[in-house]
């Protein structure tokens, strides 16, 4: 009896991770290979998919299923982590779930379009559609302390908006003078192509597979926004953008950041394969990863100490003559800027931060869609000192919109902030790391994460993991220590 309640567990679950799975294909194709014209059919199909999923999570069977297993021994963090889904999903009705996922498939070619007219009007529609029916679902959570504490939960449990206000007001008044103190300061320059993209993704796909990239059971495509996609530990997609004239940042740390997020979900423990808890526990967690792999390894000297020789094989004109230090200074210039993904790290989290506030005053009602813009325009000018020069490169940037997701924007600092607090863990862990590092050993690194973050998927919760690995909760003490550090030493603060 104890191995057949386990079972019947593990079986209704298995079908709920199979519609992901396809539901997620899905969606990758939608980015990387679909038709423009496939986006109603896509969407129709992506809402039954998602119905499916949805009803069988909040069917009541689940709960006696849960139940029976937890009796006969089945782990306390699978059955927490689906308790809490059931929970939400009991709440919410198919139906809304369905109609967002098919919003969000038709949206995105609209969002498509309008970025290329650079026509935000174009896109409002979708927009107000979108927030109509995040209203509707925060509206099931009705004892929320704030409407936009429901749409959080989706991706990063736990997280208030006065906990997130709170973090980022202190990680604000931390930002605001290091950037200032580094505007005083000469530029450094870029580092200018021509970077012909198949030499870039040659250097991506190296360091990638030494961080733990296989080509067996991953690949790599192009997509306007760059995004990881996994069908199971075995099935990983990672996206890229390459231009020829860029400064690296989105070619090859881009497919740094995507590989970070892969290493996740590759690494999770096999055990929770076929389960709803064999994936990243919350989206701050994931983006700790990639920002983590992306940043801290990737823009590092002990990385460049070791890639610098191969990157002048494959770039000898742009790098020519430049050793390790000026390479540095380039690839981490700070210079506010009007694009998120583009954007340094001393900066990078301002954009965050300005796309939560825009959000939170739409869900209070302070803000509507029609005022994005404008808004967004003077949040620019405010905490970046950038002029927004069309809708393409300010409101319109992001997919995210297109997709519905809000609640989401907040992960990235989050991520951003939780990956400093490991980064400090690591190096306390391995006090050699960074002569690792240097002698191109990634791989210690990638299995003390495997260890103490991966392997859990969502049967640890982001703040157990961080209290295990840290001792203490999330704080932003950490990211502004290392950015002090960091651009303390480049910029000769």
């Amino acid at each position: 009896m104890t191995d057949d309640a386990i079972h019947a567990l593990r079986e209704h679950l298995a079908v709920v991770s199979d519609l992901g799975h396809a539901g997620m294909l899905l969606h990758w194709d939608q980015q990387t290979h679909m038709p423009a014209r496939g986006a109603q059919a896509r969407g129709q199909a992506g809402g039954t998919l998602e119905r499916l999923a949805h009803e069988r999570i909040a069917d009541p069977v689940l709960a006696d299923l849960l139940d029976a297993a937890e009796a006969a021994g089945e782990d306390p963090g699978l059955v927490r982590a689906v308790r809490e889904d059931h929970a939400q999903a009991a709440r919410v009705p198919a139906e809304l779930v369905g109609e967002m996922a098919e919003v969000a498939a038709e949206a995105q070619g609209a969002w498509e379009a309008a970025r290329a007219a650079s026509d935000f009007a174009a896109f409002a529609p979708f927009l107000r559609r979108h927030v109509d029916l995040c209203r509707r679902y925060a509206a099931c959570f009705p004892e929320a302390e704030h409407p936009y504490d429901a749409l959080m939960q989706r991706y990063e449990p736990g997280a208030t908006t006065a906990s997130v206000r709170a973090a980022f007001a202190q990680l604000r008044e931390g930002l605001v003078p290091l950037i200032a103190a580094i505007a005083a300061k000469p530029d450094p320059g870029d580092l200018t192509g021509p970077f012909p993209t198949a030499d870039q993704r040659t250097l991506a796909l190296e360091i990638a597979r030494t961080m733990g990239y296989d080509d067996a059971a991953w690949r790599i495509d192009e997509a306007a926004h760059p995004f990881m996609a996994n069908m199971g530990r075995e099935d990983v997609r990672i996206t890229t953008k390459e231009e020829e004239e860029s400064t690296l940042a989105i070619g090859l740390f881009g497919v740094l950041h995507e590989t970070g997020h892969g290493l996740y979900e590759a690494g999770i423990d096999p055990r929770w394969d076929r389960t709803t808890v064999g994936t990243g526990t919350s989206l701050g967690v994931h983006e700790s990863q990639s920002r983590l792999w992306e940043n801290m390894v990737g823009r590092s000297r002990a990385q460049w100490s070791r890639w610098l020789p191969r990157a002048k094989e494959l770039f000898p004109v742009p790098l020519d003559g430049l050793e390790v230090d000026e390479v540095l200074r380039r690839i981490n210039a700070v210079r506010p800027s009007l694009i998120r993904v583009d954007a340094d790290e001393a900066t990078y989290c301002l954009h965050v931060l300005l796309r939560f506030e825009l959000e939170v005053a739409l869900f209070e009602g302070e803000l509507e869609v029609d005022d994005l813009p404008a808004a967004w325009n003077a949040r620019m000018e405010e905490y970046l000192g950038v002029t927004v020069p069309s809708d393409a490169d300010g409101v319109l940037q992001d997919i995210h919109w297109a997709h519905g997701v809000f609640g989401y924007f907040p992960t990235y600092a989050l991520g951003t902030m939780i990956a400093a607090q490991l980064w400090e863990a690591a190096h306390v862990a391995i006090p050699d790391l960074d002569t690792r590092i240097a002698d191109g050993d990634l791989a210690t690194l990638r299995e003390w994460l495997r260890e103490h973050v991966h392997r859990h998927g969502r049967t640890r919760t982001g703040d157990e993991i961080l209290r295990d690995v840290t001792g203490g909760g999330l704080d932003p003490v950490p990211l502004l220590r290392y950015l002090n550090d960091k651009y303390g030493a480049l910029y000769d603060l």
